[in-house]
C-alpha cells in the first residue's frame, strides 16, 4: 500500500483468486517461460530479462540464451563478456553480468541448480526481492508474494480506489499481496501470475479495458468512478541524449567486433567527446568493458 493509501483496507472479496485464476487459464499469454516443464534457470533468466522490459522485446533474446546456455554451469563456463554480447539491445546491460554471477554461483554453490529457498535465492548475486519470489512461485510453484508494477497497480485499483500504486515499497507491497494470497502453495503461484497478467494486457496504466475486466464488478476505484490518482509518483526516465544511449552505442561497437576495438573506433558514434568519455569510464567502473594495452578495450573476459 503506499502513501497515499493512508487508511485501512476494507477486506478483499474472497473470490477474487478465483475469478483471476479462472480468467487467467482462458486469457493468459502463451508465453514460453509458462510452459510446462520450463526449468527454474529458465524462470530465472525470464524474469531477469523481464526487468524495465517489455516482453515484445525480450522474447527472441529468451529463446537465443536458453539454446546457448540451457543451464547454469553452461553459461559459467563461458566468459561475462559473451553474455554482454548475447544481451544485445535489451538495455541495461549490467543484467547479463549479474546472470552470469548467478550462473557461477548456482553452479559452484548448489551443484547447478537454481535453489528453491528465498534466503538461498536473496544471496545469489544480483537477485533481489521480486526475483527472488518470482522464482519460488513460476519456477517451483510455491507460496510467495509477487509484486511488480502491474499487481501493485491492479491492488490499488481493486482494493484501495486508487487510480496508481504509487512507488513501491517492499514492505508495504507485501504486505499488500498477503492480504489476498490464497494459502495453497499451487493456488497462489498461479493467482500471482494471473493478477500479474491483468495489470499487464488489461488493468494497465494508461489505458485500463474495463469491459474485458473479470473483476469490474467488484474494482473499488471503478465504483468511485474513477477518481484520478493524486498521490507520489516516480519521475519517467527519459533515453535520448542520456548516459545511457552512449553506453548502448559503445557496447555496439564492441558487440559487432571480433576482437578489442580502440578508441577511435569509438569516437564515431556520439559527437560529444566529454560525454563519450563519461559513458566509457561508467562502462569501466561497472565491468562491462575491459582495458587492455594500447588503448584498446573489449568485452569482459
Amino acid at each position: 500500500m503506499s502513501a497515499a493509501h493512508a487508511s485501512p483496507r476494507p477486506p478483499a472479496d474472497p473470490s477474487l483468486p478465483v475469478v483471476l485464476t479462472a480468467w487467467f487459464a482462458e486469457h493468459g499469454r502463451d508465453l514460453p517461460w509458462r510452459r510446462p516443464g520450463t526449468s527454474p534457470w529458465a524462470v530465472l533468466v525470464s524474469e531477469v530479462m523481464l526487468q524495465q522490459t517489455p516482453v515484445s522485446r525480450v522474447l527472441s533474446p529468451y529463446l537465443a540464451w536458453l539454446k546457448r546456455w540451457p543451464e547454469p554451469a553452461a553459461l559459467a563456463a563461458d566468459s561475462p563478456g559473451e553474455a554482454v554480447r548475447m544481451w544485445g539491445k535489451l538495455g541495461y546491460p549490467r543484467r547479463a553480468l549479474r546472470l552470469h554471477d548467478c550462473a557461477v554461483a548456482i553452479a559452484g554453490r548448489h551443484g547447478g541448480v537454481v535453489p528453491d529457498s528465498l534466503a538461498d535465492l536473496l544471496a545469489l548475486p544480483g537477485v533481489g526481492d521480486y526475483t527472488a519470489r518470482a522464482v519460488l512461485a513460476f519456477a517451483y510453484g510455491l507460496r510467495a508474494p509477487v509484486v511488480d508494477t502491474n499487481v501493485r497497480r491492479v491492488l490499488a485499483r481493486a482494493l484501495d480506489g486508487q487510480g496508481q500504486g504509487g512507488p513501491p515499497s517492499t514492505a508495504r507491497d507485501l504486505a499488500a499481496m498477503e492480504t489476498v494470497l490464497p494459502a495453497e502453495h499451487a493456488v497462489a503461484a498461479r493467482f500471482c501470475a494471473a493478477i500479474m497478467e491483468l495489470g499487464a494486457t488489461v488493468c494497465t496504466s494508461a489505458s485500463p479495458v474495463c469491459p474485458s475486466c473479470p473483476i469490474a464488478a467488484s474494482c473499488r476505484w471503478r465504483r468511485a468512478g474513477y477518481p484520478p490518482y493524486e498521490g507520489p509518483t516516480a519521475r519517467p526516465q527519459r533515453f535520448a541524449g542520456t548516459d545511457r544511449q552512449v553506453r548502448g552505442l559503445l557496447l555496439d561497437v564492441l558487440r559487432a567486433s571480433d576482437g578489442p576495438v580502440t578508441g577511435v573506433e569509438f569516437d564515431v558514434v556520439w559527437p560529444d567527446a566529454r560525454q563519450r568519455a563519461r559513458a566509457l569510464d561508467s562502462l569501466l567502473a561497472d565491468g562491462l568493458v575491459d582495458p587492455l594495452p594500447g588503448g584498446r578495450y573489449a568485452l569482459p573476459a
